[in-house]
């Protein structure tokens, strides 16, 4: 077993992929955290997370994987790689989750594009990666869910599982053995965060509502629009989620929270997909729990 994740490992360094060890068994990565870490070897000069420490050195790689039956993990980004990842309704662990395969194929249907034609892994849950070409100079980050419901794409900031690891799920396996296709233009379009827009006072639209409302929305835009890399989505979420009470008692249009919010997230550089993906997760959240006025 060792020899043939240590081949799983060199083959894909031979690719140009990045790989560093994952737990023997799992999607796991085996290297330390920083709460661990002792400053010394290649964390000399400060702590190296997995992404750092991937690489395609054959050397550094039969050293590492002669330890234990390591399975092999691919850091997406600095291997210039852009992994679509479609999910299966078990790996959602709902029935009635949707099939990332069939939502992907809707979303290049309405594209007017076919299904692209790239390397494949088949998942030990069933479902499937495509491996793309990332764009030269282009630093995609993660998504989950916001392309397509089940369909999550991993770049910097992520990692696949390498074809030849095993789980106790089953085993990680090429679909062909085709070369990975450049990332589709169409789809480099959704992924590629929207550029940062000047900061500048909220045009709400004129509606009626409870002033209490419209001061609310108005400062939480404000939050989003100004909320710095890293945070967006979740000031976004958490944004839209205290508003979400004001939606609830009738004090503001629906429509108009999400208008609102939208132009506030890309202004702060998100998608048009991770906008409209978590304004409507955090509002339906919101107005499922809110409690009622009097309580509040």
């Amino acid at each position: 077993m060792s020899e043939h994740l240590l081949h799983a490992a060199l083959d894909a360094a031979a690719r140009g992929r990045h790989v560093f060890p994952l737990r023997p068994g799992t999607k796991r990565p085996a290297l330390h955290g920083e709460k661990s870490c002792t400053g010394t070897g290649p964390c000399e000069q400060g702590h190296r997370k997995w992404e750092q420490r991937a690489t395609t050195d054959p050397d550094r790689i039969r050293a590492a994987w002669s330890r234990a039956p390591y399975n092999v993990g691919i850091a997406t980004g600095p291997s210039g790689l852009l992994v679509v990842d479609l999910d299966t309704p078990e790996h959602k662990g709902s029935s009635d989750a949707p099939c990332g395969a069939a939502t992907f194929a809707a979303l290049c249907e309405r594209a007017g594009h076919a299904v692209p034609t790239t390397y494949r892994v088949r998942t030990a849950s069933g479902g499937t990666h495509l491996y793309f070409t990332a764009p030269a100079g282009v630093r995609l980050a993660n998504t989950a869910g916001t392309v397509a419901a089940s369909v999550d794409t991993r770049g910097w900031g992520g990692y696949v599982v390498a074809a030849g690891s095993i789980t106790p799920a089953g085993p990680y396996e090429p679909l062909g053995t085709g070369p990975v296709a450049p990332l589709p233009a169409w789809l480099h379009t959704l992924l590629q965060p929207a550029p940062a827009r000047p900061v500048g006072a909220l045009r709400l639209p004129a509606v009626d509502g409870s002033r209490a409302a419209l001061a609310a929305l108005d400062a939480e835009c404000a939050s989003v629009a100004a909320a710095p890399d890293g945070l967006r989505n979740t000031t976004l979420n958490r944004s839209a989620f205290k508003v979400g009470r004001f939606v609830a008692w009738g004090d503001l249009p629906r429509q108009v929270a999400e208008m609102a919010f939208q132009e506030a997230g890309e202004a702060a550089g998100l998608t048009a997909a991770e906008c409209r993906a978590t304004i409507r997760s955090a509002l339906d959240s919101s107005q499922r729990t809110a409690r009622p006025r009097t309580a509040a």
